[in-house]
């Protein structure tokens, strides 16, 4: 996996502080993105064990809330398999602080059993995951009034409560 950028200090990408990884790759290349050039699987640096501590490192201050996952795409399948170590380790260092994803694909249609997306560690990945914004940017649907989407079609799931009732639940915090 690659990734190209780290955010530290991060306000911008889910509630509060955060530390943000944008990683490399997408398929999807939806209409008028906002970052094209993460398109490429090779754009930007490779993610190394060394990246994996620096990103713990930053996220170790008690001011930052949680870990936020960008891309490109974190849902396509090699990114699926190089996040996980990083947002298992997350969890066991800071089990009080949230993870946030932002996927172009659909949870109920992409990341579910024979959905586009669904592999050997969707399920590990989603486990993880607090909140998921999940839905393709849409520039016919662009809002620049929506909090932390793009586009009226994207959701921010609370993914917690989505996977213990099996039923889609918004995040309650989202500003309508």
């Amino acid at each position: 996996m690659y990734y190209g950028e780290i955010k530290t200090n991060d306000i911008a990408n889910g509630e509060g502080v955060r530390t943000t990884l944008f990683v490399s790759g997408c398929t999807r290349h939806c209409k008028n993105c906002f970052n094209k050039k993460t398109w490429d699987f090779n754009f930007g640096n490779p993610f190394t064990e060394d990246v994996l501590e620096y990103i713990l490192k930053e996220s170790s201050p008690d001011w930052i809330q949680g870990l936020t996952i960008l891309g490109g795409e974190p849902m396509e399948f090699i990114n699926q398999q190089g996040l996980y170590p990083l947002l298992k380790e997350f969890k066991a260092r800071y089990p009080k602080k949230d993870i946030w994803l932002f996927t172009g694909f659909t949870y109920d249609e992409d990341l579910i059993p024979n959905g586009q997306r669904y592999g050997d560690y969707t399920d590990k990945v989603l486990d993880l995951v607090d909140i998921l914004v999940d839905g393709r940017f849409i520039e016919e649907l662009h809002d620049i009034t929506l909090q932390f989407r793009g586009s009226s079609n994207q959701r921010v799931i609370d993914l917690k409560k989505t996977r213990a009732t099996n039923q889609i639940h918004i995040w309650e915090k989202l500003k309508k």
